[in-house]
């Protein structure tokens, strides 16, 4: 590479860094037009694409970022979240089997997995948002499998559950939720609406008397508690549904 290309892609780099992404795609594409065999400048002008919606030439860059560098792990998660942008569920699946082949023969780092388990967590709405429902809950498996200790995760995948109407596994990845952090105002509020809708208002009461706690000015919180504290206490809670 020669030095003026050279001082173009550094200044793309810097451009791209900052965000700046105007000035950092002219410059980029100054160096793509001069030499095509660069996977990181197809790497940034993918991400700059794919920011803005243009998801065809987010495509093209990924596809032959990953062509030129195998291995280059964060083209291949940028290129299979496109094509779930795209519809090419197949074609994301692909790419996701050959990520997860690669991570079984590398350890895979903690920030890793932790951006994997978000990338699966993306790709399940893709499929919830599509009605596809054993898919989405698939996926959410495999990010809580990744980051169990993610309370977020454990939350999500406890909502899930419940709304595909299977209340016992819904209660264990909340109940796991709160002990991950107890701290986590979502979690704590999910499992308190299962408890409440399930008939178990005492316990109930306790969880949205411990979000308000944490946030004294929670909108549905009050409301949800007058609910549990003006409903008859149930001797026992009723029997979990468990939906194959």
């Amino acid at each position: 590479m020669d030095e003026h290309l050279r001082q173009l892609l550094l200044l793309g780099r810097e451009h791209y860094q900052k965000q700046e992404y105007e000035r950092a795609e002219l410059l980029l594409g100054e160096v793509l037009a001069a030499s095509d065999r660069h996977a990181d400048v197809h790497h940034m002008l993918g991400v700059i694409a794919h920011g803005r919606g243009d998801f065809v030439t987010a495509e093209h860059h990924f596809e032959r970022a990953v062509l030129l560098n195998p291995n280059y792990t964060e083209a291949q998660l940028n290129l299979m979240v496109t094509y779930n942008d795209l519809g090419k569920y197949d074609a994301a699946r692909r790419v996701h089997a050959q990520v997860r082949a690669r991570a079984k023969a590398v350890p895979v780092d903690q920030f890793a997995k932790g951006k994997l388990a978000n990338l699966h967590a993306e790709l399940s709405q893709a499929y919830q948002d599509a009605g596809m429902v054993p898919e989405a809950l698939g996926e959410l498996e495999k990010a809580v499998g990744l980051c169990p200790e993610f309370a977020d995760l454990q939350t999500r995948l406890g909502v899930a559950y419940r709304d595909a109407g299977d209340i016992s596994r819904a209660r264990e990845r909340l109940q796991t939720a709160r002990a991950s952090n107890p701290n986590y105002v979502p979690g704590r509020l999910a499992l308190g609406t299962l408890l409440l809708s399930t008939g178990e208002t005492e316990a109930a009461r306790l969880e949205f008397e411990a979000v308000l706690t944490l946030e004294p000015a929670h909108p549905s919180a009050p409301v949800y508690l007058r609910i549990a504290r003006s409903t008859p206490r149930s001797s026992a809670p009723p029997a979990p549904q468990n939906n194959p």
